[in-house]
């Protein structure tokens, strides 16, 4: 055993021996560097030069990183610099929101306010033709049903061919609008535009009523005469005949031939005539809304006049100055105002309705008067919120129509 020690430590003493150099300094074996880390910016950010090479692995190695083709970066996918910066990726929507979005545009292609003006006004009207809470019948359900559902499709219909006709304008003026942004295409602007009137056409027809098919069939030419780019159309150029397509529809047509259809509903079975003369009601509110509709007529062309300038369409606004039409609008809904109240403390035969009559048109006519002195006639965004809130008194004059016998 001591042989076989001795045997051993030879071994290792010639080992050593042999690790020494001609000088007699032991050699030390070499340590292992450290491996660096080779980032995905690291390998991208290096300089091309037929290879990239990143400095890692062992002590003088080089770890080379041929080249590769780069995919192609889709609109929407992620980008390796936005994973780099910490960015959330795009993602491609779903089905659902793709359909909520194609929703949300054809609801604004159909101008929401004009929407809920046609069902109140529709609907007050319609209302004034009963005599009795016994008219209510099954048969007066379906005829009010008839008138909203064609007048709604009617309006959609007009509303949506003056924005596929005033696409350049309302870049300018109303940039939020569908086809304006873009969200719809002209196409689908027009097919909706031409579905929706053929739609309000057939209820009218499936229905047998004359009045409402008269109602609706002038308010689509009225609106074709309007907003059509067509030779001795386009009436909207020419501000006494756009005031008069507006105030045809909104005050006489409304008025009179959804009020003749709902009364005939009515009278249905009893060998009456209707009459148009036999309602205060129907009197106050034609009489009232002409006022109102020339005012609409005016007012909603104040927000829109740098577009107008541009375009060429030369409104009332753009011609004699928002400062005057702006108060014209106020002095015609003053006037508007003072006469409902007249006729409230004058006409009315129930004092309720005597009473109602004269103190919401008190109100109402206070407050726009309140809220017209702080609006700033140069900036179309005050201007814009004054005329909303003209549709809102709009939509009020109508819930009080029925009250006023």
């Amino acid at each position: 055993m001591a042989g076989l020690g001795c045997q051993m430590a030879g071994q290792g003493c010639r080992a050593r021996a042999r690790a020494r150099d001609a000088s007699g300094v032991p050699r030390r074996r070499p340590r292992r560097a450290a491996p660096r880390s080779v980032t995905p910016s690291a390998v991208r950010n290096a300089p091309f030069q037929g290879r990239w090479k990143v400095p890692g692995g062992r002590l003088g190695q080089v770890l080379e990183v041929m080249p590769k083709r780069r995919p192609s970066v889709a609109a929407g996918a992620s980008r390796p610099e936005a994973l780099d910066a910490g960015e959330a990726p795009a993602r491609t929507p779903s089905r659902r929101e793709k359909a909520v979005k194609s929703f949300d545009a054809l609801v604004r292609f159909t101008r929401p306010h004009t929407m809920l003006g046609t069902a109140v006004s529709v609907t007050s009207v319609s209302l004034l033709a009963l005599d009795a809470a016994s008219d209510l019948t099954p048969r007066f359900a379906l005829c009010l049903a008839a008138a909203l559902s064609s007048a709604l499709a009617m309006n959609v219909s007009i509303v949506g061919l003056n924005q596929v006709y005033d696409v350049e304008i309302d870049r300018v003026n109303k940039p939020y609008l569908p086809l304006a942004s873009g969200e719809m295409s002209i196409a689908w602007g027009r097919r909706t535009v031409a579905l929706s009137a053929a739609a309000s056409l057939a209820v009218g027809l499936a229905s047998g009523s004359a009045p409402l098919v008269a109602a609706l069939v002038s308010s689509l030419v009225l609106g074709v005469f309007y907003s059509a780019d067509l030779p001795l159309l386009r009436w909207k150029r020419f501000p006494v005949l756009a005031a008069a397509c507006i105030l045809c529809v909104r005050a006489l047509i409304v008025q009179l031939g959804f009020y003749a259809h709902a009364r005939l509903s009515v009278l249905h079975g009893t060998g009456q005539n209707v009459r148009l003369s036999s309602s205060l009601g129907l009197a106050f509110g034609t009489g009232f809304m002409l006022l109102f509709s020339v005012v609409i007529a005016l007012f909603k062309d104040l927000p829109d006049i740098a577009g107008d300038e541009g375009a060429g369409v030369r409104t009332l606004s753009v011609a004699l100055g928002p400062r005057f039409v702006f108060r014209t609008c106020l002095a015609l809904l003053g006037a508007a105002y003072a006469a409902a109240m007249v006729v409230g403390l004058l006409c009315t035969t129930h004092w309720w309705s005597a009473y109602v009559t004269v103190a919401s048109h008190a109100i109402l006519g206070s407050r726009l008067f309140q809220l017209s002195a702080d609006v700033d006639v140069g900036s179309s965004k005050s201007l814009y919120e004054l005329y909303m809130f003209i549709w809102k008194l709009f939509y009020a004059e109508y819930a009080l129509l029925p009250f006023i016998r």
